[in-house]
């Protein structure tokens, strides 16, 4: 591959990639519009984005993240 080629598909890699930057903080902003607004409405967004979290991981995840949670709450006298 001649070097105006390897610089061709290294440019062509960077703007893709900026593109998608540029996307990805699009899509930020407007996830953060959305907490935003349901702020506003009155609800918790902290409480959302930890509902969003837990939706993320697999149901035994989950369960083993809350178990040990309420072990340390327990230990604490939290419980």
């Amino acid at each position: 591959m001649s070097d105006t080629v390897a610089a061709d598909q290294l440019r062509l890699f960077i703007e893709r990639i900026e593109r998608l930057e540029e996307e990805k903080k699009g899509m930020a902003d407007d996830i953060r519009d959305v907490y935003s607004e349901a702020k506003s409405q009155g609800y918790d967004t902290k409480t959302m984005r930890a509902i969003v979290r837990l939706r993320k991981m697999e149901k035994h995840a989950r369960d083993e993240a809350e178990a040990l949670l309420e072990t340390y709450k327990a230990a604490l006298g939290l419980g």
